[in-house]
């Protein structure tokens, strides 16, 4: 008898301590996703702010000449075996890195 009350006493002490222990690491992810929360809308303000500063400050959009077709300039795209080359220097390294081509989207 002693023995089984001694046994439940210890696995209700291990189950409250593991409710505890997961208790405080809910809270801590808990915690986490507020401050992640809280930065990507801080982030979210902050790109729009820019982004109305940006148009404040462009000059007269209404002034920009239209696209014609005859004033549309194509140039052929460059070959991609002339864009390797060696790696003798970084500023070698920088100028085929800028010459990258930038992929469109986010």
């Amino acid at each position: 008898m002693d023995g089984t009350l001694l046994g439940l006493i210890a696995a209700v002490a291990v189950l409250a301590g593991l409710t505890l222990h997961w208790q405080h690491r809910w809270t801590l992810s808990f915690r986490l996703l507020e401050a992640t929360r809280t930065q990507a809308h801080r982030l979210t303000e902050s790109t729009a702010v820019m982004e109305q500063h940006l148009l404040l400050r462009s000059q007269q959009p209404n002034r920009l000449v239209p696209t014609q077709v005859a004033n549309l300039v194509h140039l052929d795209r460059p070959d991609p075996g002339a864009l390797q080359t060696s790696a003798s220097s970084p500023m070698t390294s920088l100028r085929a890195l800028g010459n990258q081509p930038i992929r469109a989207g986010y």
